[in-house]
């Protein structure tokens, strides 16, 4: 069965950090960039961070870059999300997808071009 599966999300303080995890089953992320995304209760869907497939490339909203770092193992089938500094904004469902577009439909929101989305974590930011 050809899936992603997002791991890691919980509660955290603000200022705390957690690592998401996005792990494939059923295909290999060798050729797939991939794209993080998440989506805060009654707002839309936004874009986080993508990794390419090729040079390992980053790509990082601006809402999050200097806090958030993607990378990816392609001998464990994982792409990882690191986030630090967090901020109770920063609360959401997040989801991975793999991008056979190398990052150009994630980066442009062209979101109908990705296949295999995550089922999401949720992260939630309180004291």
């Amino acid at each position: 069965q050809v899936q992603l599966v997002e791991s890691g999300g919980g509660l955290v303080q603000p200022g705390g950090s957690l690592r998401l995890s996005c792990a494939a089953s059923g295909f290999t992320l060798d050729y797939y960039a991939i794209g993080w995304f998440r989506q805060a209760p009654g707002k839309e869907r936004e874009g986080v961070s993508c990794i390419s497939s090729s040079d390992g490339s980053t790509y990082y909203a601006d809402s999050v870059k200097g806090r958030f770092t993607i990378s990816r193992d392609n001998a464990k089938n994982t792409v990882y999300l690191q986030l630090n500094s967090l901020k109770p904004e920063d609360t959401a469902v997040y989801y991975c997808a793999a991008d056979p577009t190398g990052g150009i439909a994630t980066m442009s929101g062209a979101w109908e071009y990705l296949e295999v989305w995550g089922q999401g974590t949720l992260v939630t930011v309180s004291s």
